[in-house]
């Protein structure tokens, strides 16, 4: 990704890795709500510049890997998904207003390529107790 000011060019590759559990790991992330859920992250990410390299929508999770700048963190990157997907999803389908939240509190995040699986599956875990 480029970004130019005046005759300066600032070339970076910040791509984050990351993931995040519906609420008590619920399989509630399919069919129309996944569509309607990738279309939204797709519609966030763009809006901010952002290119998605990967999403993969899961019944109980999502993983996005994301180009984003480096000014952005990637707090930030989870925090506009969560919210606009929670807010719109749960308006459209009343059968997610029964949980108390679309998302659990946490997130997993990093800028490695190379995480092992094991890693993450570890966090996936954790999330069954929230």
């Amino acid at each position: 990704m480029a970004t130019y000011k005046g005759d300066e060019c600032r070339m970076h590759l910040i791509v984050y890795r990351l993931a995040w559990c519906s609420w008590r790991r619920k399989k509630v992330l399919v069919g129309d709500i996944a569509k309607d859920l990738k279309e939204l992250i797709e519609g966030k990410c763009s809006g901010h510049g952002w290119d998605i390299i990967d999403l993969k929508i899961e019944p109980d999770h999502v993983h996005l890997w994301v180009q984003a700048f480096p000014t952005t963190p990637a707090a930030f990157v989870v925090h506009q998904c969560k919210g606009i997907a929670a807010n719109r999803l749960r308006k459209k389908y009343p059968e997610l207003l029964k949980m108390p939240s679309l998302w659990t509190g946490s997130y997993f995040a990093s800028t490695n390529e190379d995480i092992p699986p094991e890693l993450i599956q570890k966090f996936m875990d954790a999330q069954n107790r929230r």
